[in-house]
């Protein structure tokens, strides 16, 4: 059984500041991309739906000991309103600092899927612990903007993305309606 500690206010608010420094230094010193190979490519989930990559990140720094985090939402205030979806997935680039400096940030796929309105984040960390860590703080900033309960992590160890784009493993589960 593992207990999750939730961390205050003031930490998620201290963590997220210091994530913002180091992607301003990461984007001024060009260790921070936004490669587009992957655009278009189409990761399925464990229920049949796919999701499909609209942006990626990645640091130029390698992850010693990677693992997977898989992150899930959706978005309040969005509903089914296809323009609202097309406005935030244009948008979204803006929570950048918001990940790319946290410690152990390698890469993320950001993944959008239509037919549940879902939203994931197929991340790339170096480190199991902090992968949670982040997971933990930025499911408390979600709470904020997404439907209640709708906010679902999982940390994956021993695989490789590659799996999930190529079809040989699945995404978690959508968090349900």
């Amino acid at each position: 059984m593992t207990i999750e500690v939730k961390p205050s206010t003031a930490d998620v608010l201290l963590a997220v500041a210091r994530s913002a420094g180091t992607t301003a230094r990461l984007l001024a010193r060009r260790r921070l991309t936004m490669p587009s190979s992957l655009v278009g490519a189409q990761l399925r989930d464990v229920d049949g739906s796919c999701s499909t990559v609209f942006r990626e990140t990645v640091a130029a720094r390698r992850a010693t000991d990677p693992v997977l985090l898989v992150v899930a939402f959706r978005l309040r205030w969005v509903g089914a309103a296809r323009w609202a979806h097309a406005v935030f997935r244009r948008t979204c680039v803006v929570n950048t600092p918001l990940f790319a400096g946290f410690p152990g940030f390698a890469s993320k796929l950001w993944l959008a899927d239509r037919s549940t309105d879902v939203y994931r984040g197929l991340y790339v960390w170096d480190g199991a612990a902090r992968a949670t860590a982040y997971a933990v703080r930025l499911s408390q900033v979600l709470r904020l903007v997404t439907v209640a309960g709708s906010v679902a992590y999982e940390v994956v160890e021993g695989a490789e993305r590659a799996e999930f784009l190529s079809g040989r493993r699945t995404l978690p589960a959508a968090p349900p309606r």
